[in-house]
């Protein structure tokens, strides 16, 4: 490896190493995606495991006075339905998108730069593309009933419930995912990292819990759970699903304390 080489080359020629079959699968994204879900769901179940026996813990939960957080059952219930709904539906469109997309692994690594830039500017993309899908799933009437309804059947929702919905909404996040990624060109690097980082802000989004550490404590543009429990509650505010720029525009912000 020359001196010139970025950063990142080891950790991409690691990767690729016996596993480009792996990295070129189109149904690498859809498993990708549920399994990356599945695993930043763990910390918040044992969140809600540990609500039911100490109230430190309840106490962070936004609907702390209302009861105990999810069951066991409810949690298993909501994975099946998730997991149905990927093996159906996701994984095979997926697969098909991606096997139009022809996948091209480079030999060259991203610098730690251009990795930052693509991971922003797809997260930028994915708010703006996302606010526009969900606003108009709210406005009208027949998407709202036959794609987002169901979505909105968690009126205190928590962290799994990110991906309880209809198979037409879960299919279009992810769709909307991929399209953010290939339009802005991402290396297969800043793609893998900005779909870790837009599940874990979703999957915070729902978890129920206004956090000490959370994401939105230290980065202020970022809405956090708080924002999107205020959607569930009210359905007409806070649409975006990771900034609030979006909403401040276009008059559909409301401040969690208000």
């Amino acid at each position: 490896m020359s001196q010139s080489a970025p950063v990142l080359q080891g950790l991409w020629e690691y990767v690729k190493s016996g596993q480009e079959d792996v990295l070129r699968s189109p149904y690498l994204p859809a498993s990708f995606a549920f399994l990356a879900h599945v695993l930043l769901c763990a910390p918040f179940l044992t969140l809600d495991a540990l609500g039911s026996v100490c109230l430190r813990v309840r106490s962070w939960r936004m609907t702390a006075g209302s009861g105990p957080p999810p069951s066991l059952s409810r949690w298993l219930e909501c994975f099946c339905r998730v997991l149905y709904k990927y093996v159906t539906v996701v994984l095979p469109v997926t697969a098909l998108f991606n096997t139009l997309i022809n996948l091209k692994l480079p030999d060259v690594a991203p610098s730690c730069w251009q990795l930052c830039v693509e991971v922003v500017a797809c997260l930028l993309l994915f708010d703006m593309l996302f606010f526009m899908w969900h606003y108009v799933m709210h406005r009208v009437s027949w998407l709202y009933r036959n794609i987002h309804q169901m979505h909105h059947q968690h009126h205190t929702p928590f962290a799994l419930a990110a991906q309880d919905c209809s198979s037409a909404e879960l299919l279009s996040l992810l769709l909307l995912s991929l399209s953010s990624a290939w339009m802005v060109g991402c290396h297969p690097l800043s793609e893998a990292l900005f779909h870790l980082i837009n599940t874990w802000l979703a999957v915070e989004d729902h978890c129920g819990y206004d956090l000490p550490w959370a994401l939105h404590r230290l980065l202020p543009c970022l809405g956090g759970a708080p924002h999107h429990h205020a959607h569930h509650s009210l359905q007409t505010i806070n649409y975006a699903p990771l900034f609030t720029h979006w909403d401040q525009l276009f008059g559909t912000y409301r401040p969690v304390n208000e």
